[in-house]
């Protein structure tokens, strides 16, 4: 009787042996997968979905976009690129928009057209690739050295720089690089070109 004990202890060491073993696995993997996945997720891109109509017809509610949020550490971010960045009156917030003015420049929005005052000169910036005709009020701006000018692609119902003001650069998350939802509209995203 005491030999068959000792047997039957023998048979299950081997199977909580291969169990332990399994899960060590597991917390291996998983422990690894999270070293690398972590600091991917928050300090080179993150997930960002659209909520709202403002970026029609570049982006549409519910849509998954990936942002880079490294490339601007290496450089200043241009016009056409569009961005993710903390609402200047409450960080908790997060907005998605054009950049449409740089830094230093002046920013007109009169009759349906954008104005940009640069050291050459006056330029009416051509938007007709992603803006259909729009309305509203008219804005004169003058650009600090830091900060930038953001339009919805749906101008008539974009809540942007033209009602909050310029935003600064410290406030920009960083650019949308790609789309990730919904999969038949799974595409990366290149700036227009002026």
């Amino acid at each position: 009787m005491n030999n068959q004990a000792e047997d039957n202890k023998k048979q299950i060491n081997p199977r909580i042996k291969k169990g332990l073993a399994f899960v060590i696995e597991i917390i291996k993997i998983a422990v690894i997968a999270a070293v690398i996945v972590i600091p991917i997720r928050y300090y080179l891109f993150q997930p960002f979905f659209v909520r709202g109509q403002s970026m029609d017809p570049s982006f549409e509610h519910g849509d998954y976009l990936i942002i880079d949020e490294i490339t601007y550490r290496f450089r200043d971010p241009e016009r056409g690129e569009v961005i993710v960045f903390k609402f200047p009156y409450d960080s908790s917030q997060k907005f998605i928009k054009r950049i449409i003015g740089l830094p230093g420049e002046t920013i007109e929005v009169t009759e349906g057209k954008i104005i940009i005052y640069q050291e050459s000169g006056p330029v009416v910036l051509d938007e007709s690739d992603y803006v259909a005709d729009f309305t509203g009020s008219d804005i004169k701006v003058k650009l600090a050295d830091d900060e930038y000018f953001v339009m919805g692609d749906n101008r008539d119902f974009s809540f942007d720089s033209r009602k909050f003001g310029p935003i600064t650069r410290k406030n920009i998350i960083g650019k949308v690089v790609f789309r990730a939802w919904p999969f038949d509209s799974l595409s990366a995203f290149v700036k227009p070109s002026y």
